[in-house]
């Protein structure tokens, strides 16, 4: 069983993947069955698995799952932030935005939601980030987290009412708010149209 786990080089795999390590057996499905029932591999969901804790190559990358259980899908929100630095609460929940139906999945290794967003919406302002020399996930820029935390919330009456939902609400540093990319969030703000989105892009250039 070791000398056969050594062909996965990913703690994180899917179907397919786990297909073509075993393409040298005649009965696949049977051998995942009783990789299955040793615990040498954990379904994640139909199709998503992760290796037993006792085969790992580190730990598993919450991350990298988030993307490849419901998809199209990016990071974002919450944990998007957290994994930023920008707020400093642990997020246990692995937050996403898709263009799908709204979904939440319970798994061995975690709650992971995704929250609808705008197909027009959808594609601006998200990142491809290596994780290590195999994996990498789609996320949010910071900007866009943001963004998307703005575009779920009620409108905001002024600049002094985001001001407090950003600084007393989120908690996030005003130093991390100074970081963010300009450009990065007009572009983001001409496609959400949504004035809070509009009010964070104009209260960005004022502290500048």
């Amino acid at each position: 069983m070791v000398q056969f786990l050594k062909h996965f080089i990913i703690n994180e795999f899917d179907y397919l993947y786990l297909c073509g390590v075993l393409k040298q057996y005649k009965k696949p499905r049977d051998k995942i069955t009783k990789l299955l029932n040793s615990g040498a591999i954990i379904r994640i969901k139909k199709g998503v698995y992760i290796l037993g804790e006792a085969y790992r190559k580190g730990p598993v990358c919450k991350e990298v799952l988030a993307n490849m259980i419901y998809g199209p899908s990016y990071i974002s929100l919450e944990y998007a932030l957290s994994f930023y630095g920008m707020i400093s609460e642990r997020v246990e929940t692995i937050t996403s935005i898709t263009n799908k139906r709204k979904k939440v999945f319970s798994t061995p290794s975690g709650i992971f939601k995704y929250h609808y967003l705008n197909p027009k919406k959808y594609p601006v302002g998200i990142t491809q980030l290596q994780i290590d020399s195999f994996r990498y996930i789609l996320i949010a820029s910071k900007e866009k987290a943001l963004s998307d935390m703005l575009e779920r919330e009620t409108a905001f009456e002024n600049m002094n009412d985001l001001a407090i939902y950003l600084h007393q609400n989120l908690r996030i540093h005003e130093e991390h708010i100074r970081t963010l990319d300009i450009k990065a969030l007009d572009n983001i703000e001409k496609s959400y149209k949504k004035k809070n989105v509009t009010l964070f892009s104009n209260y960005i250039k004022e502290l500048r």
